[in-house]
Formats: C-alpha cells, sequence, structure tokens
C-alpha cells in the first residue's frame, strides 16, 4: 500500500481534538508496527469549521447528495455529501469556473442514521444499531488531491469527548479517516454525525460509488460526489514522502 505523509501549510497543520495534557489515544499508543506505521504517516487535520467556502454545486439532485453506506446486511450509516468552490464564488459551475479552482468535498456521516425519513437510508434503515464506527474511508483515489484534509472537532469532541482523534492516512491513493476513541466508554456511535473534508483541483463527474464505513467490524459502501476523469491531475497521496516527517 501507498501510505506517506506530506509537509502542509501551517494553516492546516491544525493539532487533533486531544491535548498534549490528556492521556494518549490508542493510536497514539500504538501496540503494533502496523498502527506505529499509520500513525508516523498521518495527516494533520484542518479544522472544518475554519473553512471559508463559497457557492455549492448544483446537481441533478440539488446541492447536496445524500444515500446509505451499506453492505448485505442492510444500511450501516446515512451519508450527506456536497462540493463548494472558493469562498470569493457566489456561484460554483464548474464549467464556468476559473483554472486552478479548488473545490472541496464535504462529507456528513451519519452512524446509523439521520433518523429523518426524507434523507439517505432514512426509515428504510434495517442494520444493528451502530455501537462503535472507526472509520470512513475513499474507496477509490482521491483525484486532484490537494494535500489538505480534515474534519469537524467539534463533532468529534460531541460525539466522543476530550480523549476524540482522528488519523487520516493515505491508503494506495484513496483518503481513510480513522475514529479513535480509546477502547470502552464513549464511541463514534448512532445517529452520532462527524463531517470530514477533503480538497482536490479536480471538479465532481457526480456521485460514484467511492465511500465506505468501517462499523460495528464490517465495512459498508456507497456513493457520493467523486472527481471526473482527469488523467495526469496530481494526488497529493502519490507525491514523495518528506523525509524523517512525523505526524
Amino acid at each position: 500500500m501507498n501510505k506517506i505523509v506530506f509537509a502542509l501549510p501551517l494553516s492546516l497543520a491544525l493539532a487533533a481534538c486531544g491535548s498534549a495534557d490528556e492521556p494518549p489515544t490508542d493510536l497514539e499508543n500504538a501496540e503494533s508496527d502496523g498502527a506505529a506505521a499509520a500513525l508516523a504517516r498521518n495527516i494533520e487535520a484542518g479544522e472544518f469549521l475554519d473553512l471559508d467556502l463559497g457557492a455549492k454545486i448544483v446537481g441533478p439532485q440539488g446541492p447536496e447528495v445524500t444515500s446509505a453506506l451499506s453492505n448485505a446486511e442492510g444500511n450501516f450509516a446515512d451519508l450527506r455529501s456536497f462540493v463548494a468552490c472558493p469562498a470569493d464564488m457566489t456561484e460554483c459551475d464548474p464549467a464556468a469556473a476559473p483554472e486552478g479552482t479548488i473545490y472541496t468535498y464535504v462529507h456528513v456521516v451519519y452512524p446509523g442514521e439521520d433518523n429523518e425519513a426524507g434523507t439517505g437510508s432514512g426509515e428504510g434503515n434495517d442494520s444493528s444499531d451502530v455501537e462503535r464506527a472507526t472509520a470512513f474511508r475513499m474507496t477509490r483515489p482521491a483525484t486532484g488531491f490537494t494535500g489538505a484534509a480534515g474534519y469537524s472537532k467539534d463533532e468529534a469532541m460531541a460525539a466522543i469527548g476530550a480523549k476524540a482523534d482522528v488519523v487520516i492516512t493515505c491508503d494506495d491513493g484513496a483518503l481513510v479517516w480513522t475514529v479513535s476513541a480509546g477502547d470502552g466508554g464513549d464511541q463514534w456511535e448512532q445517529a452520532e454525525p462527524l463531517t470530514f473534508w477533503w480538497q482536490s483541483t479536480v471538479a465532481p463527474a457526480g456521485p460514484a460509488a467511492a465511500y465506505a464505513i468501517d462499523a460495528n467490524y464490517a465495512q459498508a459502501t456507497g456513493s457520493g460526489p467523486y472527481p471526473a476523469d482527469a488523467p495526469g491531475a496530481p494526488n497529493a497521496c502519490n507525491a514523495p514522502a518528506v523525509a524523517g516527517a512525523e505526524g
């Protein structure tokens, strides 16, 4: 697998939810070579609330796309997604956007369901209650990925508490947000939304089967906005690793 770490601008190099005075999370107490390697390669996460976003792309489903993340056993999460242009753009039309436009992909993941019949899996949810969700991930390479990604730290704190941590890594060109809550106690679980984001130089072509949640020791997949085909587009996951860099 191609898992690496990059140097990001200082404005994006924000600390994870936990502070230096708090006990380390289970990822910081890496008990295996694999866990230690994942920690060493993590991408420092930007805070969702610090983003200054402009207009959203309006597609056939409107400005937001809803879907369910599911497997043969049922629906394990609702997914609500949108793609936004930079703050100075009051209309987000990729066909008219200037060259160099950066698109922010935003995904709000509700383990279990969001308890609204009109969105996502809604009343159709037939999975077991989600007691522990541990990751949100892309199942395809992050085309055009700029190296900027993050999540809502306020939401993580609300769902999990002060021990909350989210480690972002690359897996064969795709992004993985691993949610660490330690053992026991509060977990990322049923009906606790978490917002994840990443930025790309490539606009979406439409929803694609490109996202998944790891929950209740299973994986469930579904669709969300995904970049159009762009041969030769950069993907920061594939950039050379920074020698001696640490998360």
